[in-house]
């Protein structure tokens, strides 16, 4: 297949601000390729990653060359969840957007021989019922076209960090041409991996090869909170609010969430909590999370976007808006130069992927996967034991 196999270089399309490649550098994995469309990303990317003046490409996929694709073991693609998500128009792959997805299809095809043996996907998981599911079964049948068997399975960010991010991926294996095909024998139970949702979906649709990797590890249990990520900010700053500001925020939360802070206003410590603004029943209302862990970051694209931290106890309440240090914590990324912007900051995080999710990704799936395609000149279905068999 691929030269030099358990070389684990790497090549990223829609890279971002880098914490894909923050990830896999934590589990000794090594980019030697990155692509974006956006040059404050890429900005923001260099930055961090002084290499990457050399290999960073700021082109369009679709206009981008496979011949400039170098030999590695594994492309990886967090493409725009814009189209995919309940936030956005469900436009799905064939949206502005999230149609970047087939210019990523087109460079696997135009590599031939060439293409790398793992690809690893990143979304929303909401991709998983775009268009009634239909986009995520033409997603996975493509992979199937270009020579990938695929699995598919969910992470939560909150099982490393203290923010609720759900997040869809997909692994593809590379096949050899004319291989037979898995057939998966019997239904599998729901996993924290794999909920229902996802087992439901991989067997209503036997037309597509998959892969299922059942070894997977438990996920690990958070062993932080928000308070573990709060910088220390001046009593004095300006960037908390003001004492009419606070209050028009505090008019604005549902009434079982106002008695809650009044009831921790009196604690001898301060406890912390998370708010968004929603519109319900016409009506701009802010939710607070009373769970010890953030909601997930967004793009700053609205005043409701941008996340709010409440600090309550001694005595009063503060509130302010999250600062884009506070926000690359939450995505597992405490070292991570921040520059440009704030504003700049906060779109990158929030459309980025967490750190240690994709380094347990890498340690716990690719890495095992790539060792075992590096041992097996071909797959064969009569050999693999679990929920396969040969295809009558």
């Amino acid at each position: 297949m691929v030269k030099n196999i358990l070389n684990k270089n790497v090549v990223e399309f829609f890279a971002g601000i880098g914490l894909m490649r923050a990830g896999l550098e934590k589990a000794n994995w090594d980019v030697v390729f990155a692509n974006d469309i956006d040059p404050v990303k890429k900005r923001l990317y260099v930055n961090n990653f002084v290499d990457a003046k050399s290999h960073f490409s700021l082109e369009d996929i679709h206009k981008l060359s496979p011949t400039l694709i170098p030999d590695v073991a594994l492309a990886t693609a967090s493409f725009p969840c814009t189209d995919l998500s309940l936030a956005g128009r469900r436009e799905g792959l064939s949206g502005k957007h999230s149609s970047a997805f087939w210019g990523f299809i087109d460079i696997l095809r135009g590599m031939g021989e060439r293409k790398p043996p793992l690809v690893l996907l990143e979304n929303v998981a909401g991709f998983l019922t775009s268009n009634d599911g239909n986009d995520f079964k033409d997603a996975l049948l493509a992979l199937n076209e270009v020579g990938y068997a695929v699995d598919a399975f969910i992470i939560n960010a909150a099982n490393f960090v203290p923010q609720s991010r759900v997040r869809l991926f997909v692994v593809g294996k590379r096949v050899n041409q004319g291989s037979e095909r898995f057939k998966i024998r019997h239904y599998f139970p729901a996993t924290e991996l794999r909920p229902d949702k996802i087992v439901k979906f991989i067997f209503n649709h036997p037309d597509i090869n998959w892969d299922i990797n059942h070894t997977l590890p438990s996920l690990p249990i958070l062993s932080s909170s928000l308070k573990d990520i709060v910088q220390n900010i001046d009593e004095q700053s300006d960037t908390w609010w003001s004492e009419e500001r606070r209050n028009y925020f505090l008019s604005q939360t549902f009434d079982r969430h106002l008695e809650k802070l009044m009831e921790l206003k009196s604690a001898i410590g301060y406890t912390y909590f998370t708010a968004f603004r929603r519109l319900r029943n016409g009506k701009s209302m802010a939710e607070i999370r009373f769970d010890g862990i953030a909601g997930c970051l967004r793009t700053p694209k609205g005043g409701s976007a941008r996340q709010i931290l409440v600090r309550v106890g001694k005595g009063e309440i503060k509130v302010r808006l999250l600062n884009p240090t506070e926000c690359a914590r939450l995505m597992g990324a405490d070292d991570f130069k921040i520059s440009g912007t704030a504003n700049e900051a906060l779109f990158g995080f929030g459309d980025a992927v967490c750190v240690p999710v994709i380094s347990w990704i890498a340690q716990n799936y690719l890495e095992p996967a790539l060792i075992n395609i590096a041992n097996t000149k071909e797959r064969k279905p009569s050999e693999i034991i679990g929920d396969y068999a040969k295809p009558a």
